[in-house]
């Protein structure tokens, strides 16, 4: 990828490979991603994504790390259609059982009743195993083997990381409750190594409870030295440097 000889540009290469995907994180966003992955490259650690839905973003990610070196690391619950439940105000929840256990979704930031039935529910119609969409979207564009799928939660990944895990590019994208987003910060922040980044989609866009845990996790936090809004939806964060004596 370069500007000149008629190579193609990051930003086409990022259009072509989500064409036909479906999903809410918009070019610019994946751009972002796409160049601060390239920008750690020097880093430790691989990449981490909460919230994958059927692979847009995800596979922007997985070229990165192809170009980069390490793998990317998703986490999601991926539902089934009949997880998903109707809440008394018509919005809607999920509760999804993975070994025995049952994990909710959305409980406290619901997803509302027009974007799920416009969105959400027609995609079960064409993809009824939302995970084997993940996986049938990145291997055809050849990217399967640079991401690790983890069915679950930040709680359920952290347990099952092996010692010495770190991460250079940490995206934020899953379950829009205060709690939710609070708890993958915390649970995920440790494994960020310095000069890393943090990511985060639907900041400033509307979802109070994303926009209260940048505040309350990240604003004013002397672990991070740079913060910055870089697309209309998407706030990022770099873990600061250890000061030098």
């Amino acid at each position: 990828m370069t500007t000149t000889g008629g190579a193609t540009s990051l930003m086409s290469e990022i259009e072509a490979l989500v064409d036909g995907v479906p999903g809410w994180s918009p070019v610019d966003e994946l751009f972002t991603l796409s160049l601060l992955a390239r920008a750690t490259v020097g880093l430790p650690g691989d990449l981490v994504e909460v919230g994958s839905w059927l692979g847009r973003s995800a596979i922007v990610l997985a070229a990165a790390a192809r170009d980069t070196g390490g793998r990317v690391h998703c986490i999601d619950l991926f539902p089934a259609r009949d997880d998903w439940r109707c809440n008394t105000d018509g919005s809607y929840s999920c509760s999804v059982e993975i070994d025995g256990r049952r994990y909710g979704g959305y409980q406290e930031q619901t997803v509302w009743a027009g974007p799920f039935q416009a969105q959400l529910a027609p995609r079960y119609d064409e993809t009824p195993d939302i995970l084997e969409g993940f996986h049938a979207n990145l291997h055809a564009r050849g990217l399967e083997r640079f991401v690790a799928a983890h069915r679950g939660t930040t709680a359920t990944f952290a347990a099952s990381a092996l010692p010495g895990f770190q991460v250079r590019l940490l995206f934020i994208d899953g379950d829009h409750g205060y709690r939710a987003v609070v708890d993958d910060i915390d649970r995920l922040v440790p494994y960020l190594v310095p000069g890393g980044w943090i990511c985060f989609d639907d900041a400033g866009s509307g979802y109070d409870g994303v926009d209260r845990a940048i505040a309350d996790r990240i604003l004013n936090n002397p672990g991070f030295d740079v913060t910055a809004q870089m697309t209309r939806k998407c706030f990022v964060a770099r873990r600061a440097r250890p000061a030098m004596r």
